[in-house]
């Protein structure tokens, strides 16, 4: 087979699995993984559902691939934990990072939520490993910081579960949002307000100064369409 073969079938090969796991985010987070079927998935993708099995075998395969999925974005947010030693820096990243992500991947945030509700039944040994593992080194991190008198000396476990709570409550409750801002998303300036907001209450609250909100970027956002849509 020729190189240029082989790149074709290798693009076709991530794109029908990226509108797989598209389908699957949606369907796992409106059905559940006990009411989703994998004939749903593939009705979704647009796909046959044979196609959707060569790519993943089982339904439980194509769900912790999902989940994973999510997981992951939210660890490459965090990042931002081991590019910078000031909390003010990292922390506005990572929140910042959060809350665009709950923007633009609600479902998938929805279908983590939906598993945690019900006791993680498919996930329990990722939570146990990989989810315990990153969180204590993140917990290093924020145990540095106050050891060194750069922040307010909290629970860094309870820091990080505020953080989740409040950016994820953007993507897993974005209806009642929605519903609350007369039936619409929030616009663009409205996201940033909110954004903004987070940021500053967290780290007022560890005893952290906020970064100046007369930036180039707050204020791009001021005075921007408050209606316009942010997007999902």
């Amino acid at each position: 087979m020729r190189g240029s073969d082989r790149t074709h079938k290798s693009a076709i090969r991530a794109e029908n699995e990226r509108a797989i796991l598209k389908a699957a985010e949606e369907v796992f987070a409106e059905s559940g993984f006990r009411g989703a079927t994998t004939g749903m998935i593939a009705d979704r993708a647009g796909i046959p559902k044979a196609n959707l099995h060569y790519y993943f075998p089982t339904k439980e395969a194509l769900y912790r691939r999902v989940v994973e999925h999510i997981f992951n974005i939210w660890l490459d947010a965090a990042n931002s934990f081991d590019e910078s030693d000031d909390p003010v820096e990292a922390l506005t990243a990572y929140i910042s990072k959060k809350m665009d992500i709950s923007r633009e991947h609600p479902m998938g945030s929805k279908v983590w939520a939906n598993e945690i509700l019900h006791k993680a039944p498919v996930i329990q040994d990722y939570l146990e490993t990989t989810l315990r593992d990153w969180t204590a080194s993140r917990v290093a991190v924020i145990e540095r910081w106050i050891a060194d008198g750069k922040i307010a000396p909290v629970n860094p476990q309870y820091l990080l579960y505020m953080i989740w709570a409040t950016t994820q409550h953007y993507a897993d409750f974005n209806h009642q949002i929605d519903t609350l801002n007369g039936g619409r998303a929030l616009g663009a300036t409205q996201f940033e307000e909110a954004k903004q907001t987070v940021i500053g209450i967290i780290l007022a609250g560890i005893g952290a100064t906020a970064p100046a909100l007369g930036s180039a970027a707050a204020r791009t956002a001021r005075n921007g369409d408050a209606t316009a849509p942010a997007g999902r």
